[in-house]
């Protein structure tokens, strides 16, 4: 009997194995796992790529779930395990290992909030109502944020940016991105995007200039993209804020 409950955590209602999507999850941990190991080694180039890399597979993963009909509650857990791992710590010991070292408390308390945020950030996505097809996310996915730290790491390394300055900034960026994590700002989320089929085209020959314009300069371009993405939703909450207070000042004025 307990054979049988065993197998049914590996086959979806439909009777389809969940392996493959266990396997795209697996390789984003093992991509997380050796950024953790670059980084203590010092080799923090290769540990952003693969923080990166990780990004891609968990991108992949619930996709090929989606299409082949093998989504599970195992899978979801597992996913969010690996998250951790790979978007929380890697990210953190990478941050640390680069520049918040030399900051002692502050620098390992920083990469510890980091974690934390993660973790919470996580725990709030998976309790939420997954069966909803909202287009946003409340936060800012772990994802994007650990994406954010490797970007930083690209880009700085590509123009050999150095010193102090660097150091408090990207030691603020570890706080901002902490925060974002938690706040209740509004993300777009690209999970569930809808297109119709007169768009299809459209759409295919937008993924083609942007595949094109990131292997241009992929140290330079990952970065622009991920700080536009990390900055569109404070900003577009300021926009909203303004925008709902001025229509408050118009309502008060025409009510005279």
């Amino acid at each position: 009997m307990s054979r049988h409950h065993k197998a049914n955590d590996l086959i979806s209602s439909k009777g389809k194995i969940c392996l493959l999507p266990s396997v795209i999850t697996t390789a984003s941990l093992f991509s997380g796992f050796y950024a953790i190991v670059a980084a203590i080694n010092g080799d923090y180039f290769h540990a952003a790529v693969a923080i990166i890399i990780s990004g891609v597979f968990d991108g992949l993963d619930g996709r090929v779930a989606r299409l082949t009909g093998t989504t599970s509650k195992f899978g979801m857990e597992y996913d969010s395990l690996c998250d951790l791992v790979a978007f929380g710590v890697a990210p953190a010991v990478l941050a640390y290992e680069w520049v918040l070292r030399p900051y002692g408390r502050y620098g390992w308390l920083a990469a510890f909030l980091y974690v934390a945020t993660t973790a919470l950030r996580l725990a709030r996505f998976n309790s939420q109502d997954t069966t909803s097809t909202n287009n946003e996310f409340t936060g800012l996915p772990c994802p994007a944020a650990g994406g954010m730290i490797a970007a930083s790491v690209l880009f700085c390394s590509f123009f050999a940016i150095i010193g102090t300055l660097r150091n408090f900034i990207i030691l603020g960026t570890v706080y901002g991105l902490s925060y974002l994590m938690v706040s209740s700002v509004k993300y777009l989320s690209f999970k569930h995007a809808q297109t119709d089929r007169a768009k299809k085209f459209q759409v295919l020959v937008g993924l083609v200039l942007l595949l094109t314009l990131l292997a241009t300069e992929p140290q330079v371009t990952l970065f622009v993209l991920g700080a536009t993405y990390v900055l569109s939703g404070p900003l577009m909450a300021g926009y909203l804020l303004v925008r709902g207070r001025k229509t408050i000042v118009e309502a008060q004025e025409d009510s005279l």
